[in-house]
C-alpha cells in the first residue's frame, strides 16, 4: 500500500507518502513518539523495537506511517480483535496485549487502533486526517465490521470535580465544551460509543478514555452502535 497526496503546511503544498512502515523505519518511528508524546505522557509508553517488529509481522496492514519532506512525520497502527476481547474492563493494556499485539486474530471484526501520532511541527497539515482515513480503507478493503479505539480526553482533569468523563464526553459532543483529541476523532467521522475508566496512565484525561468507533458502511446492516 502506498499513498501519494498533498498536504497544505503554513499555506504552502507538500507532497506525503502514506505507506507501511517496515524495519528499517523503526528509529525514526520511536523518534515520532518521542516528539509526540512528550512528558508527563510516560516514557516507557513509547514504542520499542520489539513491539514494532511485532506490528510489522503480524499485521503489516496495520502499521502505516506518513512521509514528508524526506522524513517520517506521523504513524498509525492497528490490530484485528474479536468482540469477546473486548469484553469486560477494556483497557489499552488487554486490547492490544501491551502495544505488543500478539494477541491479533485476523478473523476478528474489528480493526482496533493502537496508536496514532503526527509530529507537532506537521499537527495542522491534517496528517492525521489522512492516516485514520487511510485505516477505514483498511477496513473495507478487509470486508471489517469497524475500527474501533479509546482517544485521549486531556480537557478532562480541568473539569473533573465537577461531573463525570460521561458526561464531559457529551458535553464535548454537543459543542458545550471543547477537546482537542474528542474533536480531531469526531472531525475524522468517529462515534463516541462509551468510556472506560482506566484506560491508560494519563493524569490530563483522569486515566479515562472516550471508546469510538467508525462503521463500515459496506458491512452497516443496523443503527445500533456497540457499547465497547
Amino acid at each position: 500500500m502506498r499513498k501519494e497526496l498533498y498536504v497544505y503546511l503554513d499555506g504552502k503544498p507538500v507532497r506525503v507518502t502514506i505507506r507501511r512502515y517496515g524495519e528499517k523505519d523503526f528509529d525514526a518511528l520511536i523518534d515520532i513518539q518521542r516528539e509526540s508524546f512528550p512528558p508527563p505522557f510516560p516514557e516507557e509508553l513509547w514504542w520499542n523495537k520489539e513491539q514494532l517488529r511485532e506490528h510489522v509481522t503480524r499485521f503489516p496492514e496495520g502499521a502505516l506511517c506518513a512521509e514528508a519532506e524526506g522524513r517520517l512525520v506521523g504513524s498509525m497502527t492497528g490490530l484485528l480483535v474479536r468482540d469477546e476481547q473486548l469484553e469486560g474492563a477494556h483497557t489499552w493494556e488487554a486490547a492490544t496485549d501491551g502495544g505488543y499485539i500478539r494477541n491479533h486474530d485476523p478473523s476478528g471484526e474489528t480493526l482496533y487502533v493502537v496508536d496514532i501520532c503526527v509530529i507537532p511541527a506537521y499537527r495542522k497539515a491534517g496528517i492525521g486526517k489522512w492516516l485514520m482515513s487511510t485505516m477505514y480503507e483498511t477496513v473495507v478493503h478487509l470486508g471489517k465490521r469497524r475500527l474501533l479505539g479509546g482517544g485521549r480526553m486531556p480537557g478532562y482533569h480541568k473539569v473533573k470535580d465537577r461531573m463525570t468523563a460521561e458526561e464531559y464526553l457529551a458535553k464535548v459532543v454537543a459543542g458545550e465544551l471543547h477537546d482537542p483529541v474528542v474533536g480531531f476523532l469526531l472531525r475524522c467521522g468517529r462515534v463516541p460509543v462509551g468510556v472506560a475508566a482506566g484506560y491508560l496512565e494519563d493524569e490530563e484525561s483522569c486515566n479515562c478514555a472516550a471508546l469510538m468507533e467508525w462503521r463500515n458502511p459496506f458491512r452497516l446492516t443496523g443503527n445500533r452502535a456497540c457499547t465497547y
